[in-house]
């Protein structure tokens, strides 16, 4: 990194740029490699990792269980750091080669689903659930997903890349997606300072959205100690919602899943039934 740097006219890799994923990152798309993904008992299949991202959907088919719903799943582990995302059958279901990807096998021919938003959308309407059926609240709900869908990646890729990831500390760039990240957590406490949940009085898909991102970072739970850097403690409506959110059983199981690090007692790696939280956690695998 020098101060006077100018960009070439055309860009070219030089290797890898250094940074915690600059092993799997690259310009191009498609596999590079032959890998079939495995399928399972259940007409859901879901091959993720419990990022945020990967955390909303297995939050959401957790919701739909505890509420009663016939949405049994298989959750398969996509350790994106090995690259299984750039399998030919991850690839044939989201060419995009991001967690998470949905496979509903319930219909004919198996139905790709893919983007975190559009799998939350798709699940509430095949279920009837968690999205208002009122006009005004469904259109509110959609109004947060899609403004969590758009403001995430200034969060992810902007300051928690910036700020945890990045081999070298620049101010700039640091400075520029802190302003956003508080910005974007300001307009959650303004909001929220006049409501229960993102949709009003009802959770929805939206606070299943935006709870993994935000509200884990007021929490302290992402980007090392980030939550003292941004000075979490003052958005105290975003912290009441996260903590509200935090005692429901469905998300406490959902976070779990395709989980592998922090306490293995809370890792799951892979969901096949409902008692795999009683009986595979990684803590009791290890014993094995």
């Amino acid at each position: 990194m020098t101060d006077d740097y100018t960009p070439p006219k055309v860009w070219t890799q030089k290797g890898e740029n250094g940074g915690q994923f600059a092993s799997i990152n690259r310009p191009v798309a498609g596999p590079t490699h032959d890998k079939d993904l495995p399928v399972g008992k259940h007409p859901l299949q879901l091959y993720s990792l419990a990022t945020p991202n990967g955390q909303k959907v297995t939050i959401m088919l957790e919701e739909l269980l505890e509420a009663g719903f016939d949405a049994e799943y298989d959750a398969w582990l996509i350790r994106i750091n090995e690259g299984d995302q750039f399998g030919s059958g991850f690839v044939a279901a989201n060419p995009n080669s991001k967690i998470p990807a949905l496979m509903d096998h319930s219909v004919t021919p198996p139905r790709r689903v893919f983007e975190s938003g559009s799998i939350l959308v798709y699940l509430a309407e095949k279920f009837g659930a968690f999205l208002p059926a009122d006009p005004a609240a469904r259109t509110e709900a959609m109004n947060w997903l899609f403004w969590q869908m758009g403001s995430a990646p200034f969060l992810g890729g902007g300051f928690g890349h910036f700020y945890a990831y990045a081999p070298v500390k620049i101010e700039y760039a640091i400075d520029r997606y802190t302003m956003e990240a508080k910005r974007q957590l300001d307009v959650l406490n303004r909001h929220l300072a006049q409501n229960r949940f993102m949709a009003g009085d009802d959770y929805s898909i939206a606070d299943m959205a935006i709870w993994p991102w935000y509200g884990q970072i007021v929490a302290g739970k992402l980007y090392g100690d980030a939550a003292t850097f941004l000075d979490a403690g003052i958005y105290e409506n975003v912290r009441r919602w996260h903590d509200e959110i935090a005692t429901r059983p469905a998300v406490q199981r959902g976070i779990m899943v395709n989980k592998t690090g922090g306490d293995p007692s809370q890792q799951l790696w892979e969901r096949h039934d409902a008692s795999d939280f009683q009986t595979r956690t990684q803590d009791k695998i290890g014993a094995e």
